[in-house]
C-alpha cells in the first residue's frame, strides 16, 4: 500500500432525526448522509476540512474501500499523509450528498410512507440544501467552525456558498474548476443529458426501480456527452488522434476509432455505478446554483457576507467552466476588499484537471491552507 494513503476506509452514517426543509418547499422528515473521514479532529476540533464532492463524486475522497482494492478515492493524489491537503495535520471530511446514489438518502432510497423506491418523487435538491445538511453533519461531528471547505466543480459551487450563507462556520474556501453559475451552454449541455435519460424507454418517468428497470442507454449517452466536456481538443487529440482500433475502415456503424471506444467505455462503467434519477437531480442543482441572483445579479453585493479567505483556481484549457468564470469570482472579492488569492494553472486536461496531480496546483493549496485565516485587516 502506498505509504502517502489514509489506507482502507470505512464509511460513516449519519441519521439526521429533525429532517430539513428543502428549497423546493418541500421536507424531508428524516435523512442519512453517507461519509468519510481521514486524520484526526483535534482537542480544538479547529483542524477539519470539509471536501464537496462534483456531480459524478461521492464520500469516497481517498484510500481504499478494502484491503484487496485497486482503484483508491476519486482524490486520492491531493489527500493523504504529506499530499496537499496533508492528512497529518488535517480532518477531512466528505460526504455524498443529499439526493446522491452511494448511500445517502436519494430517490433509489425507501421512501417511509410506501416502503417502496422514492423514484420521481424524491424532491429537486439545491445547492444550498446541501450545504445545510453538510452543516448538520459537522455539528453531528462537534464541528463549530471548518478550517477550510474545498470544492471543484459542483463542489466548488457548495464551497462558494457556505462562505456566502455560513460565513461564521468557515476560515478558508478553495474554489477550484467552478463559477457562480452556470453558462447558458452548460444548461443546454444539462438539458440534453437529461432527455437522453428521460426519452429512455426504461425510464418509466422515473419510476424505473419499480419495473425492475434502469434507463441503461439513456444514461450511458448523458455520461458520454458528459465526458467529452470534461476533456479538451488537445488533450483528446493526443490521448486518442484519430487511431482506428483494427488499423483500418470496417465501413460500418461499430467502434472504429479508438474515441468511440473510450467513450463507450466510460458510458457503460458509470451505468453500473450511478442512479438515472441522481443524475437529474445533480444537474438541476448545478443549473439553478446563482447566489447573485438574490442581489439583482450584483455577484459582488452576494459575496459581500463572505469572511473567509479564499483561493480560487482555473485551468487554461478548461473549456466548460472557462478561467474568464474564476475571475468573476475574483473580480467580485476584489471589488469588496476581501482577501483572494487566484491561480491560472497550465494544463492540457480541461475540466478534468482539477483533479489531476499537478504537483503547482497541489503546492498552491498545500500553501494556502497553510496561510492565516484572518481574511480581513
Amino acid at each position: 500500500m502506498d505509504s502517502a494513503s489514509v489506507g482502507v476506509v470505512t464509511p460513516q452514517q449519519f441519521v439526521c432525526e429533525t429532517g430539513i426543509d428543502l428549497a423546493c418547499g418541500q421536507r424531508l422528515d428524516q435523512y442519512t448522509l453517507v461519509y468519510e473521514t481521514y486524520g484526526a479532529l483535534n482537542a480544538a476540533a479547529d483542524n477539519a476540512v470539509l471536501i464537496c464532492h462534483a456531480l459524478s463524486g461521492d464520500h469516497h475522497a481517498a484510500g481504499l474501500r478494502s484491503a484487496d482494492d485497486s482503484k483508491p478515492g476519486w482524490w486520492d493524489n491531493a489527500i493523504g499523509p504529506g499530499k496537499a491537503i496533508d492528512t497529518n495535520r488535517w480532518f477531512v471530511v466528505c460526504a455524498n450528498n443529499l439526493g446522491g446514489c452511494a448511500g445517502s438518502t436519494g430517490p433509489a432510497s425507501t421512501k417511509p410512507a410506501t416502503g417502496k423506491p422514492f423514484g420521481r418523487d424524491f424532491p429537486l435538491v439545491t445547492v444550498e440544501d446541501w450545504v445545510d445538511s453538510q452543516a448538520a453533519l459537522a455539528q453531528h461531528l462537534g464541528i463549530g467552525r471548518w478550517a477550510a471547505v474545498v470544492g471543484g466543480s459542483l463542489g466548488g459551487m457548495q464551497a462558494l456558498d457556505w462562505a456566502i450563507r455560513r460565513p461564521a462556520q468557515v476560515q478558508r474556501v478553495v474554489i477550484v474548476a467552478a463559477a457562480p453559475r452556470l453558462s447558458t451552454q452548460n444548461i443546454a449541455f444539462n438539458e440534453i443529458a437529461r432527455q437522453a435519460i428521460r426519452s429512455d424507454p426504461d425510464f418509466h418517468d422515473g419510476d424505473y426501480l419499480a419495473h425492475n428497470a434502469i434507463p441503461r442507454h439513456g444514461l450511458k449517452l448523458a455520461r458520454m456527452l458528459g465526458h467529452i466536456t470534461y476533456l479538451s481538443g488537445d488533450g483528446m487529440r493526443n490521448k486518442f488522434g484519430r487511431e482506428l482500433r483494427e488499423g483500418k475502415l470496417s465501413f460500418n456503424f461499430d467502434v472504429e476509432f479508438q474515441v468511440e471506444s473510450y467513450l463507450r467505455y466510460q458510458g457503460e462503467a458509470f451505468v453500473n455505478r450511478f442512479d438515472a434519477n441522481t443524475y437529474l437531480l445533480m444537474t438541476k442543482a448545478l443549473d439553478y446554483f446563482d447566489p447573485a441572483a438574490r442581489t439583482g445579479g450584483d455577484l459582488a453585493a452576494a459575496l459581500k457576507p463572505a469572511s473567509a479567505r479564499f483561493f480560487v483556481a482555473a485551468f487554461s484549457s478548461d473549456w466548460r467552466f472557462a478561467p474568464t468564470r474564476s475571475r468573476e469570482i475574483v473580480d467580485a472579492l476584489m471589488a469588496n476588499g476581501q482577501a483572494v488569492s487566484y491561480a491560472e494553472i497550465e494544463s492540457p486536461h480541461g475540466h478534468d484537471a482539477f483533479l489531476m496531480p499537478i504537483e503547482p496546483y497541489h503546492q498552491m493549496l498545500r500553501d494556502f491552507l497553510q496561510t492565516p485565516a484572518e481574511a480581513r485587516a
